[in-house]
């Protein structure tokens, strides 16, 4: 065991402040951060008031909205006239086709009508009074005049307003009772109608049977076969709308390659200039960043609104507000990792009489590469997302099919159908990437 003296002490002291005598920023950093972050959440739930947005907010939208994205509802309406008889109308452009008779619907010998909403819950609409059962209970709704009333209290499924009587079946559906009508909405899991619309020659019919036609059946249309046809009903689609989906989704995809690869065209040599150590000018280093700057400060947004109104709609403006961001965007990217790079080899190159272009070639590309490739495919991936939401100001691409989709309030299973294509397409799109990033620079983690 060695022994220090004094001298040696404040030898090693002298040696190891910073481990020794710590300051208080050192001790304290890391707390003092926390703190900072704990009251920077607390200022901003304060200054949002988020407690009262929190307690305010319509939170069960988004049960309903979530449960359109999954299913559908067919919404028959029965009339009740003066003279007691029941009138079934159903909406237009109903999803059972223009003549619907569902087997949910019974008419019984009284004139009276039976709806079958699922399981025990069930509707008897007659004349004066409409029963409802639900959750092993049946209230009955007297009809008076144009008004609707239920004696005695109303379960906690039920809903009385001024002259209307509102019924909760849960996910199967929901009535709405007054004095001469009664709507019911019966609700259904899937997407109606996804491959053939109610127009089609093939609508309704079993999966077996459509492929007999296709096969092997006689021709439904003389004019081409059942194959063509079956094709053709389900790109023209006119509730899906399968065929416009899809050539908006191809804008948006060409959008984002064509806007990314121009981007990385034009910021590639004026990288160059903005890198002090490729450009001695000061004055066009300064520029040519500044001008990076301004580019990538006017969001894709705003520069998609601006060619919009140029140039009118569609994916030239698109790719035009695409391509100003990435030029501004790799630009910079660029520029930092040419401002990264190791000297030494540049030099030694330089030091055998090589051109510029020769120095540039095999001094500087091989280190900056794998910087450029990768964000590059980084930015090209991103800008599919991009190109969805620039869509929806009149950009073009799949971007304001879903927004007007959206806009409707009323057509939230197309909504999910596209961003489920979105999604499976940047999830390729990334799967590309990488594969490309791995092939043009190699896998590093080995």
């Amino acid at each position: 065991m060695t022994v220090l003296d004094a001298s040696a002490l404040r030898d090693l002291e002298s040696r190891h402040a910073h481990l020794l005598h710590r300051s208080f920023r050192q001790r304290f950093g890391g707390l003092m951060m926390l703190c900072g972050i704990l009251l920077y959440c607390l200022y901003s739930a304060w200054f949002f008031d988020l407690p009262k947005l929190v307690a305010e907010g319509h939170w069960e939208r988004l049960g309903i909205y979530l449960r359109q994205w999954i299913s559908y509802d067919v919404q028959p309406v029965f009339r009740i006239g003066s003279d007691g008889t029941i009138a079934t109308r159903y909406p237009r452009f109903n999803p059972l086709g223009d003549d619907p008779h569902p087997d949910w619907v019974s008419t019984n010998p009284d004139g009276s009508v039976t709806v079958q909403v699922s399981g025990s819950k069930t509707v008897h609409v007659a004349r004066k009074q409409v029963d409802v059962t639900a959750y092993g209970v049946t209230t009955p709704v007297r009809l008076e005049g144009e008004n609707a009333k239920v004696d005695g209290p109303l379960p906690g499924w039920m809903t009385a307003y001024e002259d209307t009587i509102s019924v909760d079946l849960g996910f199967a559906g929901d009535v709405s009772i007054s004095g001469d009508q009664v709507k019911v909405r019966k609700r259904f899991l899937g997407w109606p109608n996804f491959i053939f619309d109610t127009q089609s020659p093939f609508f309704d019919k079993p999966a077996g049977e459509v492929l007999r036609l296709i096969i092997s059946g006689e021709r439904l249309d003389k004019s081409q076969s059942n194959l063509s046809l079956a094709f053709e009903n389900f790109w023209n689609n006119s509730a899906w709308q399968h065929g416009d989906i899809w050539v908006k989704l191809f804008q948006t995809i060409v959008m984002a390659f064509l806007g990314t690869l121009l981007g990385a065209v034009f910021a590639f040599p004026a990288a160059f200039l903005a890198a002090r150590n490729m450009t001695s000018s000061h004055l066009v280093n300064q520029a040519m960043k500044r001008f990076f700057d301004f580019l990538r400060s006017v969001d894709m947004l705003i520069w998609a609104l601006f060619l919009t109104r140029a140039f009118g709609p569609g994916p030239l403006a698109g790719s035009g507000a695409i391509f100003l961001t990435e030029w501004g965007t790799l630009g910079k990217l660029y520029a930092e990792g040419l401002e990264n790079i190791d000297n030494k080899p540049r030099e030694g190159i330089q030091s055998t009489g090589a051109s510029t272009v020769l120095t540039h070639r095999y001094g500087v590309m091989p280190q900056v590469m794998p910087v450029i490739v990768g964000q590059t495919l980084y930015q090209w991936e991103s800008n599919v997302r991009g190109a969805t939401i620039i869509g929806a100001v009149g950009a073009g691409g799949i971007g304001l099919k879903l927004w007007e989709a959206m806009r409707t309030n009323a057509n939230w299973a197309n909504v999910c159908y596209m961003v489920l294509l979105i999604l499976i397409v940047v999830f390729l799109f990334d799967m590309a990437s990488s594969a490309l990033r791995s092939r043009l620079i190699g896998d590093r983690s080995r």
